[in-house]
């Protein structure tokens, strides 16, 4: 004779469901880890243990100085005027791009003329160009036969340079910030509701009030991030400073000549760490003030 169970059979399919749904976070978490895994195999491979090791190495005493190269970076002039030169060009191309960028994406995302299309895409065409092509750029324009050269000797009988200069580089990293901030401004003015400025002109405010009031802090958090990126971009770029010549004092040209020129390992990984972490700093600040502002907007 068989045995009945005395289990009702709703009770029975009850525990059944609370188990599939006590393995259904297990299942969720084990596809999220298959999905991430690539990614940090990646992570891991190819930043953050070379990074660790640059770190380690950075504490390695410097073969000009005896001691950290970290250390060396703040007490010897050359390494603290790179830095600052670096810091210092990167900080006023920002400023400048998003300045002239700003307002030039501004008018190209609030009006519409025939050929349009056309001046965006010839704006942000640098955007193509790697630093090499953009450093011959500017040595066509301020090298000894540029442009500028062969305009003021045939009217001033001497020739006029700039492109072998830190001007030169200045030009050179702001042809290509330009075309980063516009296209972001762009889309952000875009995503900008116009019913605010309405309201305010509603109200009797007139345009530079609109503007002041309504407009910039509408798109401070893409004018942030943008001036964040040209900054980061202007930090580590070589191409360019390479091509225009290895006079200038700057961060990415001292790391390739302590690499290559000296064999000096430390210095090279602490100048790359301090690099880094400059950049990352001020990465972290433009992050952190955009969301603050699209808090404050919301």
């Amino acid at each position: 004779m068989k045995a009945v169970s005395k289990q009702p059979y709703g009770a029975a399919s009850s525990l059944t469901h609370r188990v599939a749904l006590a393995s259904q976070p297990r299942r969720q978490n084990l596809i999220a880890l298959c999905a991430l895994l690539p990614a940090l195999v990646v992570f891991c491979a190819f930043w953050l243990l070379p990074f660790s090791r640059l770190i380690v190495m950075g504490a390695e005493a410097d073969r000009s100085s005896g001691i950290s190269a970290y250390l060396t970076i703040l007490t010897h002039r050359q390494y603290l005027i790179s830095l600052v030169t670096t810091v210092g060009i990167s900080l006023v191309v920002s400023i400048t791009a998003v300045a002239i960028a700003g307002i030039a994406g501004f008018f190209l995302a609030r009006q519409r003329f025939f050929g349009k299309a056309v001046l965006v895409a010839i704006l942000t065409f640098p955007l193509a160009f790697p630093g090499v092509v953009v450093g011959f750029l500017v040595i066509m324009l301020g090298g000894r036969q540029g442009a500028l050269a062969q305009a003021s000797l045939w009217l001033f009988g001497e020739r006029w340079m700039f492109a072998y200069s830190l001007a030169g580089l200045f030009i050179g990293y702001l042809y290509f910030s330009i075309p980063r901030v516009i296209t972001t401004v762009m889309a952000a003015c875009d995503n900008l509701d116009q019913s605010l400025e309405e309201a305010a002109r509603s109200l009797g405010a007139n345009t530079w009030q609109v503007t002041k009031d309504v407009i910039i802090p509408g798109i401070a958090p893409a004018l942030l991030s943008t001036g964040a990126i040209c900054f980061a971009t202007s930090m580590g770029a070589f191409g360019t400073a390479f091509t225009l010549g290895t006079r200038l004092s700057i961060l990415p040209l001292n790391i390739y000549g302590e690499f290559t020129n000296y064999a000096n390992f430390a210095m090279a990984a602490a100048l790359s760490v301090v690099l880094g972490v400059i950049t990352w700093i001020a990465l972290s600040i433009a992050r952190r003030l955009a969301g603050g502002n699209l808090g404050a907007s919301a």
